[in-house]
């Protein structure tokens, strides 16, 4: 018997509005299936939209960090607030996007022991300061980063990033959403291939 894909109710998607049916639709072309946080959120249309237009307003941008610097954050962070749904979920995406078969899991146990350059440790150090200690961020803190070369806007971006996941944590392990069996495999491919 499958899990649920959440402890609230998932509307029948033919019922839902036109906009968040076109949206699941696309979602659906590009990777082959649903994941189970559109079918999750889907009952809530207004947080949906809310929710979706913040993630790609984050995650889908051409300047600033790359692609798979951001699904870093999430990886890391989400690791940290143990949400599995989203470190299995964005573990795929950042597989893909790094063309890394490892850097997922590492990452996700302990991003301070995978092979990082200089930039990353200071971008991941900074995301998990915003994810479990954002009270205590100092200038000084903003200084360092300066002085690792990030921008103002990248910054930014990084503790965005990390607040958004850290809801978005909070909220999956909250509705006890399961990972879509579909992601373990995504970006799974044996070294040097």
């Amino acid at each position: 018997m499958d899990a649920p894909i959440s402890r609230f109710t998932i509307p029948n998607l033919r019922a839902l509005p036109p906009d968040m049916q076109e949206m699941i639709r696309a979602v659906q072309e590009k990777s082959g299936f649903v994941p189970n946080i559109f079918l999750a959120l889907a009952h809530r249309p207004a947080e949906f939209r809310a929710f979706f237009a913040y993630h790609d307003a984050l995650m889908d941008k051409d300047e600033g960090l790359s692609k798979a610097e951001r699904e870093m954050i999430v990886v890391a962070t989400s690791g940290l607030n143990r949400c599995q749904y989203c470190v299995v979920a964005h573990g795929a995406i950042l597989r893909i996007r790094a063309r890394d078969a490892l850097i997922a899991d590492q990452l996700a146990i302990n991003w301070r022991k995978a092979p990082l350059s200089d930039r990353h440790w200071a971008m991941l150090n900074f995301a998990e300061m915003v994810a479990m200690d954002a009270e205590n961020i100092t200038q000084d803190d903003h200084l360092d980063m300066a002085e690792a070369g990030f921008t103002p806007d990248e910054i930014w971006d990084i503790g965005a990033i990390a607040a958004f996941f850290g809801m978005s944590n909070r909220l999956v392990n909250m509705a006890e959403i399961p990972p879509n069996e579909e992601f373990y495999m995504l970006g799974r491919v044996p070294r040097g291939a």
